[in-house]
């Protein structure tokens, strides 16, 4: 997948627990898990607002584009 998510990585500059960010932008604690393992289709705005609210980033700071590797010929 060529979008790669990195919430666990700036909950941990952040020194913040999964449980804590949930809580704080009225998700479940499952659904922030989901977020972290890439294992979402998509999120919404209003979710990823409140992330970068509550994390105090920029949405670049947690979704990385990583285009795939072209097949070789």
């Amino acid at each position: 997948m060529p979008i790669i998510i990195e919430l666990d990585v700036m909950l941990a500059r952040r020194k913040m627990r999964s449980k804590e960010l949930a809580e704080r932008i009225g998700i479940t604690e499952q659904n922030v898990s989901l977020l972290k393992s890439g294992k979402v289709k998509g999120v919404r705005f209003e979710t990823l607002e409140k992330i970068c609210d509550v994390l105090d980033c920029q949405p670049g700071d947690i979704l990385i584009y990583q285009p795939d590797e072209p097949a070789a010929e």
